[in-house]
């Protein structure tokens, strides 16, 4: 039986009308994958998604970056690590001898300052540009989306190669984040060096590259498989029952899978992570790929999140488009470790040739590891291998263990590629393209651009998370990976819930063990103590109609410098007294006792909060003689939905020696009834 597809460009909708079905016949006579793997390399790379199982030609990858060279934090900050070196005409902020290409320039702090670009020993520069121009997508040939910004970071994968050499000089008394991505060649491969991309065929291939981008979310699966051969789709519905296994897909000839669906995305949502899938390549007993489904393609803390080019959900389908060759066989597998309930109905697209792996190509792994705590001192670890190949993506979930304070993720990333280290961050969020969390309109919602992404960021939950896919910048070894982030701005000491995927190609088996952890170590867990800070970015549902002002204040009390939500009213509202609501996000539902933490002080009134026009618990009185901080004071216990909950507080009274009637509010505490 069959059933049928509908691909449209604003997602993928399957729907079932058989069990499986297969299209399309054998592949003609004589079939050959092509080895283009000299043409491959620069904006080629950007064309077609089959160019990432290749091994790359490289001899070197790095980076250039601002990150503080005492260990310290200043990654930026003050400018004073954010060039190379200094000369007449500015600052310089890489240097390089060719051949070579620069695949990626990323800051959340652009300015107008123009850029040098120095190719080939040449006296005067071929490329000059103000910084911020390298984003925006407004100068030829760095075009959106191949350029971009969003979650506060600013991006641009436009290649630029050189033959000999390349000097980029910031004309600028002063910068501050940066990093440059590099790759470095053999002297026998002949890059060319930038032009702007002028001649019909670089333009055409810069069109091709800004269509691929532009399809997160869609059917790019032709682009995963090599150019001109047919492709087999096949579609398979299947019935998970608990404690079960299932096989989605099985050949015993060689091929690749160019795209894998799986839906619906629903049925793999929730915070327990007990739907497993595996991947197996050419006989072997371990799996190549082994996951939680959602975390393979990208939830955030069990809710579908990630839309990127090459994987992610849309609609109620997951999909994965990073192209996966094998040379003789491979199976894909689900596993429920549910003890009860009912089954799960699962629909199934694998989009495959039957082009076998060729010798230049790795096969492609996938491993989730959770570090629940951190460890001590150490960073958290992606990826430690042995062997040839190279990284192409990873996604973090990042938690901390104390509520309103994600400090760990001023954490940097490392990457030692054959025993040196080439690659170091200036912050988490950095590293996935982003800038500047828990700040409003940057690193503070969900996110999804072309390769990365904010996954979410909760500071009130203490969780961040990000994604990031490496076309021409993936990470090269020759010999071992180790790639890393550290949990803390300094020596990785705040104790932190770290779970990824790290997503690579290998010529062998890696030698990273490939293991869960049982159900109860993988599941999604929630503080039980939640501290909402008006002060800095808890959104506001409502406040009085007239003659109230809601302002957020910084000063030093009693010696700490405290942020609080600084509430002044005169007369009486339209509707009675005065009042304020939040919106507060709960990771369950269930019953929460309702805390505030605020400076008491002579003009203080006193606060209740109020459901439904109902007053619940008890008025709590913030008049105190001097101003000093009180709280937490207890409210009320009520029921709470998981998600975002409305909470209002009324200014319900005031005490007989208080001079007026404010709030100055530095908390809202939630804290989980057994």
């Amino acid at each position: 039986m069959r059933m049928t597809l509908w691909v449209a460009r604003a997602g993928f909708l399957l729907t079932l009308v058989g069990v499986s079905a297969c299209e399309s016949g054998p592949p003609p006579t004589g079939l050959e994958a092509p080895s283009p793997a000299v043409d491959a390399i620069g904006l080629a790379e950007l064309t077609r998604l089959d160019h990432l199982a290749r091994f790359k030609r490289s001899v070197k990858v790095g980076a250039f970056s601002s990150y503080d060279r005492t260990g310290g934090n200043d990654d930026g900050f003050s400018g004073a690590y954010s060039f190379i070196r200094q000369d007449a005409e500015g600052l310089v902020l890489a240097e390089l001898d060719g051949p070579g290409a620069i695949y990626r320039i990323w800051t959340p702090t652009p300015t107008d300052d123009v850029f040098a670009f120095y190719f080939d020993g040449e006296d005067e520069p071929r490329l000059e540009i103000p910084f911020r121009q390298l984003f925006t997508g407004e100068r030829e040939p760095f075009v959106s989306p191949i350029v971009g910004y969003g979650a506060g970071g600013f991006y641009c994968y436009l290649p630029i190669t050189f033959e000999r050499s390349i000097k980029i000089v910031a004309r600028a008394e002063t910068l501050q984040f940066y990093q440059i991505n590099y790759a470095l060649y053999p002297d026998d491969v002949e890059l060319g060096t930038f032009d702007g991309y002028a001649a019909p065929e670089s333009r055409a291939l810069l069109a091709t590259a800004v269509e691929l981008f532009e399809a997160a979310g869609e059917d790019v699966s032709a682009s995963a498989a090599p150019a001109g051969v047919e492709l087999l789709t096949e579609r398979t519905s299947v019935s998970l029952a608990p404690a079960s296994s299932v096989t989605l897909f099985e050949t015993d000839q060689g091929g690749r899978i160019a795209g894998l669906r799986l839906g619906p995305a629903s049925a793999f949502a929730g915070k327990v992570r007990d739907v497993i899938i595996r991947i197996f390549w050419d006989g072997d007993e371990q799996p190549a790929v082994l996951s939680p489904v959602g975390d393979l393609f990208g939830y955030s803390w069990g809710d579908p999140a990630m839309r990127s080019v090459v994987a992610g959900t849309a609609g109620d389908t997951n999909y994965l488009y990073l192209p996966m060759p094998f040379d003789e066989s491979a199976r894909i597998e689900l596993t429920s470790e549910r003890a009860e309930g009912p089954p799960l109905d699962v629909e199934v697209e694998v989009v495959w040739t039957r082009i076998p792996r060729e010798p230049d190509e790795g096969r492609f792994y996938a491993l989730w590891r959770r570090e629940n705590p951190t460890i001590d001192g150490e960073p958290f670890t992606f990826l430690d291998t042995q062997g040839r190949g190279h990284i192409v993506g990873a996604v973090l979930q990042a938690q901390g263990f104390e509520s309103a304070q994600t400090g760990f993720f001023e954490g940097d990333d490392q990457a030692i590629l054959d025993g040196e280290l080439v690659i170091h961050g200036t912050g988490s969020e950095d590293f996935f393209n982003g800038g500047w969390y828990n700040v409003t309109g940057r690193w503070m919602s969900r996110v999804s651009l072309p390769l990365s992404g904010c996954l979410d960021y909760n500071n009130a939950l203490g969780r961040s998370a990000g994604y990031r896919f490496m076309l021409t910048d993936a990470y090269a070894f020759r010999t071992s990976a180790r790639l890393t982030i550290e949990h803390a701005p300094t020596e990785n000491r705040l104790p932190t819930d770290y779970a990824s995927v790290v997503y690579f190609y290998s010529e062998e088996r890696p030698t990273m063990a490939f293991e869960l952890p049982g159900e109860a170590e993988r599941r999604v867990s929630g503080p039980d103590r939640i501290l909402f800070r008006p002060g800095w970015s808890v959104p506001i549902d409502s406040f009085s109609f007239r003659g109230m002002t809601v302002t957020k204040v910084q000063e030093p009390i009693d010696g700490v410098d405290t942020r609080y939500l600084e509430v002044r009213v005169e007369g009486e509202d339209v509707f009675g007294p005065h009042s304020v609501g939040f919106r507060c996000e709960l990771p369950e539902a269930g019953t929460y006792a309702v805390s505030i933490e605020a400076l008491g002080g002579p003009d203080q009134a006193t606060v209740q909060l109020f459901r439904n026009e109902r007053a619940e618990g008890q008025a709590v009185d913030l008049f105190r003689e001097a101003r000093q901080p009180v709280g937490p004071l207890r409210l009320a216990e009520l029921e709470f939905a998981e998600g975002e909950n409305a909470v209002l507080l009324k200014l319900s009274g005031t005490n007989d020696r208080s001079s007026g009637q404010g709030v100055d509010l530095t908390g809202l505490v939630f804290e989980r009834v057994p």
